[in-house]
């Protein structure tokens, strides 16, 4: 088989001498290239990611929780354990993916996922079923963070927001597809004398591995390293990422110093309250949504104390077909339902994050994306803590996921944007998504019961309010700090240039370049997008 391509190192200074010939290569040619090559894998492996992850909600509505003899506490136990491992082992593998390249990192945690996936099929018991947990987060943990950073990686910051919502958008897709999956798969229950449950988690385990090995050869490392691309093409790439202020594009070598400036940065505990505004919301959202769908026509039908047909489940019926009669004669939706109506759910989801994705790289204003975005999402959850309308609560699911999807690719790419240095984004975005992930213990136990399905949804409305409040500080800080740089505030003493601007306690360097280099997204010439 064909090796992968030995790495060609390019300073940024030689990189700008071969700038003449790298002049030759067709931009957007060379754009829509790496897009074939990079976006389509990354957008299937995180649409296994994220089903093989939420995929034990549409397990619990097949008799996951009577077959092995778990109460409701320990189910929720078990979602939560997920989460620990997943949060606390995210801005490690974001350090091993850089050092041990992506092919080989993401392809081996694939491939433990998998079997982990697969393991959740052969369980018998409450200590079988919180070990996968563990295992799974633990395994998973590498997936997410370590995609957002290798496409920072490939693309200049104008370019990361349709990208990342394009893979992203498998979140959604998985969301809809894993329902209509599951109801498929259950029609397995029996045979080989496993329940339909389990045959969920063993045939999409089975996929996950099958697809791991398959990885290591389609996934293509960094741009220098890149064996689709000519010597020509991997130079121009970094050049116009250079250009782009990421200095650091042609590589950089792991010093402690950089994890520090990540810890020290005032971004990345803003960050970090941002990620957690909208993970706490997603992971509510993606676990529960089939269970919430059955639960509004359940909860109004006993607040109305109405024989009447509710509005939910004529919208049901019409969309289930078939497969739905009869559903006026239960209280709420059967699993097969509840499964089917969450799926128009997560295809408009689906649809509205690609948009906003596209509408954040062309307008440049993912700050005020955010902010409405976030409105949308206290909205949403206002409706449903308040509704008594079946129609009206459903509806108000649509305004939930119309918030929650599309802003979380929207705030990665503002946060990657915004963090220069190979080293230091890693480590930014891995504690920032580490910090987020972990509120999905949180929020994996807010839904206990159904007299308690209010209290979860306060819970989910403070989560949105946090991430309001921290985009609006963080792009008042970021406009700040611009407006601080541009009145020559953090002007570096540079030797050979007189400045009266510079001062001493900003640093003191032997060129710009090497101000660059060092101080990353600190350098006075960074400017910070909105």
């Amino acid at each position: 088989m064909e090796e992968k391509t030995p790495k060609v190192t390019i300073t940024p200074h030689q990189v700008d001498r071969q700038g003449m010939v790298s002049s030759g290569v067709d931009e957007r040619r060379l754009l829509r290239k790496i897009d074939l090559r990079v976006i389509p894998w990354l957008t299937l492996l995180y649409l296994l990611n994220f089903m093989d992850r939420g995929n034990i909600g549409n397990a619990k509505l097949y008799n996951l929780t009577d077959d092995i003899h778990i109460n409701k506490d320990q189910y929720l136990i078990a979602l939560t354990v997920f989460f620990f491992p997943y949060a606390l082992f995210e801005p490690v593998s974001n350090v091993f993916l850089r050092k041990l390249r992506p092919s080989v990192w993401l392809s081996i945690v694939i491939f433990l996922w998998g079997i982990a996936m697969t393991l959740h099929g052969i369980i018998h018991n409450y200590g079988g079923l919180v070990t996968v947990r563990v295992l799974l987060g633990l395994f998973e943990a590498g997936m997410y963070p370590g995609i957002v950073y290798y496409i920072s990686s490939w693309y200049k910051r104008s370019e990361m927001g349709i990208r990342i919502a394009v893979f992203f958008s498998s979140a959604t897709v998985a969301g809809a597809f894993s329902g209509l999956l599951a109801t498929a798969i259950s029609n397995m229950d029996g045979i080989g004398n496993r329940p339909g449950w389990a045959w969920i988690f063993i045939i999409e385990g089975l996929v996950t591995i099958i697809v791991a090995p398959i990885s290591y050869w389609i996934i293509q490392d960094f741009p220098d390293t890149a064996k689709f691309l000519t010597e020509e093409e991997r130079d121009f790439v970094i050049r116009r990422l250079q250009e782009d202020m990421q200095f650091s594009a042609g590589g950089e070598k792991f010093r402690m110093s950089y994890v520090y400036q990540s810890l020290t940065d005032w971004k990345t505990w803003v960050a970090m309250g941002i990620y957690m505004g909208f993970d706490g919301p997603l992971y509510a959202f993606s676990l529960f949504t089939p269970t919430i769908i059955s639960q509004v026509s359940l909860s109004v039908y006993h607040s109305q104390h109405s024989s009447h047909l509710l509005p939910t489940l004529q919208l049901g019926r019409s969309i289930c077909g078939s497969v739905c009669l009869g559903a006026e004669h239960s209280l709420g939706f059967s699993s097969n339902q509840a499964n089917l109506l969450s799926v128009p759910v997560y295809v408009w989801g689906c649809i509205l994050t690609c948009i906003i994705g596209f509408l954040g790289d062309r307008l440049g204003c993912r700050y005020h994306i955010n902010l409405g975005l976030f409105g949308i999402g206290l909205v949403a959850y206002i409706i449903l803590i308040v509704s008594s309308n079946a129609a009206l609560s459903y509806f108000a699911v649509y305004l939930a996921v119309s918030a929650i999807y599309p802003i979380i690719p929207n705030s990665v790419a503002w946060v990657a944007s915004n963090i220069e240095g190979t080293y230091k984004r890693s480590v930014t975005l891995g504690i920032a998504i580490g910090f987020g992930n972990i509120h999905g213990a949180v929020t994996a136990n807010i839904y206990r019961s159904r007299s308690q399905y209010r209290l979860g949804h306060g819970i989910i409305l403070a989560y949105i309010a946090i991430g309001f409040v921290c985009s609006l500080i963080f792009g008042i800080f970021l406009q700040r700090e611009n407006a601080c740089r541009d009145r020559g505030e953090r002007d570096e003493i540079i030797e050979g240039i007189d400045n009266e601007h510079a001062n001493v306690k900003n640093g003191s360097y032997e060129s710009v370049q090497a101000a660059r280099i060092d101080k990353g997204d600190q350098w006075s010439g960074f400017r910070y997008t909105l």
